[in-house]
C-alpha cells in the first residue's frame, strides 16, 4: 500500500531550505503567535501561524493544526483576548488556540488556495476545483503539493527549540483531517493523529451533493486507495477518529465499517489497545474535541 500511495501522489517537490521569518507576533495571554513565512519550493511559500506557551522553557511536544474548507488558518487560531477564553469553553472549533492554552506549541499553515494563499478569482468558482483544473494542466496534484507543503512543516517544527522532534502530532477537522491522515501515513514523524469529520469512505462521501472537490482527490486512486488503506499505513501508531451521529458528509456508517476494519490492522500489528480511538457523538459535521485532548496528551 505505501508503494501504491507513491505512485498515485507521483513526484514530489524537491526540498529545499524553509528559510523561516517571523513577520508579526501578538500576545495572546498564555502564549504567543507568530506569523511565519517560510519556503516549500523556490516559487511557493507558505503562510502559517506559530503559537508557542510563555512556560515553555524546554523542548517538549508539538501539533501542527490543520484548517478546513473555509477562510484557512484563521479557522483553528486568531482569536485575540476575551475571544480566546470564550472558545476555550466551546468544543467547536479553534482547536489550535485550545492547543496551545494546553501547552503545545501548535503550527497551523495555510494550505494551497486557502487564506493568504487564495488566488484572486471569480466568485462563482469554486476554488477548489478551480485549484484542481490548473494543476492538472500543469501536470501536478494538489493534494501531492499540500502534502510536501506539510512534510516541510515538520521540518519547520523540527528545528524549533521548544520541539521535541520525537513528540509531533497532526490533528484537523474536515479537510484538514484528509490532509492529517495523509500525512500521518506518508511521514512517520507524527506519532499522534486526531482525524475529525473525515474518516469513512471516499465511496460514501461522493455519494453526498457538493461534497468531494479538487483538493481530496488523486489521479487513478479510484478502487486503488480508501481511507482504511491510509489509516493501515499510520498503524501501529496513536490515532483518534471524530465521527458526529448526524455528520452528512461523512456518513456514521461507513465511518463504523472503516473504523472496525482498521481494529484488524492494529491487532495484527500488535498494537496498544488503545492506539485507536473511534469518539462517537451527538452532533453534525463539527470539531468535538473532548476525547482529542486528552488522547494527545496520552501519546504525546
Amino acid at each position: 500500500m505505501r508503494g501504491r500511495l507513491s505512485d498515485l501522489l507521483g513526484p514530489l517537490p524537491h526540498p529545499i531550505p524553509p528559510d523561516v521569518e517571523v513577520t508579526a507576533s501578538i500576545d495572546c495571554g498564555s502564549y504567543r503567535r507568530d506569523r511565519l513565512v517560510f519556503d516549500a519550493e523556490p516559487d511557493m511559500s507558505v503562510a502559517a501561524f506559530l503559537l508557542v506557551p510563555h512556560d515553555r522553557d524546554e523542548p517538549g511536544p508539538a501539533v501542527l493544526a490543520l484548517h478546513g474548507h473555509g477562510p484557512g488558518k484563521s479557522e483553528v487560531c486568531g482569536l485575540d483576548g476575551p475571544e480566546i477564553r470564550a472558545a476555550i469553553e466551546d468544543h467547536q472549533g479553534n482547536y489550535g488556540d485550545r492547543l496551545a492554552q494546553r501547552g503545545y506549541v501548535v503550527l497551523a499553515p495555510d494550505l494551497r488556495c486557502f487564506g493568504e494563499r487564495g488566488d484572486r478569482q471569480p466568485d462563482d468558482r469554486y476554488h477548489c476545483d478551480v485549484n484542481l483544473v490548473h494543476a492538472v494542466m500543469a501536470g501536478v496534484s494538489p493534494l501531492t503539493q499540500n502534502l510536501h507543503d506539510l512534510t516541510v512543516c515538520l521540518d519547520v517544527l523540527e528545528e524549533h527549540p521548544l520541539v521535541d522532534a520525537g513528540r509531533l502530532g497532526a490533528v484537523g477537522f474536515s479537510y484538514g483531517a484528509t490532509m492529517a491522515l495523509l500525512l500521518a501515513a506518508w511521514d512517520a514523524r507524527v506519532r499522534a493523529t486526531v482525524v475529525s469529520g473525515f474518516f469513512s469512505s471516499w465511496a460514501a462521501a461522493h455519494r453526498v451533493p457538493w461534497n468531494m472537490c479538487g483538493s481530496q482527490v488523486l489521479p487513478g486512486m479510484l478502487g486503488e486507495l480508501e481511507h482504511v488503506d491510509l489509516g493501515a499505513l499510520v498503524a501501529p501508531r496513536s490515532l483518534l477518529v471524530e465521527s458526529g451521529t448526524d455528520d452528512l458528509l461523512f456518513p456514521l456508517d461507513a465511518a463504523t465499517d472503516a473504523v472496525a476494519d482498521l481494529r484488524r490492522v492494529y491487532a495484527v500489528m500488535s498494537a496498544p489497545a488503545d492506539a485507536l480511538e473511534h469518539e462517537v457523538f451527538d452532533g453534525g459535521h463539527v470539531w468535538h474535541g473532548v476525547r482529542a485532548y486528552p488522547f494527545l496528551k496520552r501519546w504525546l
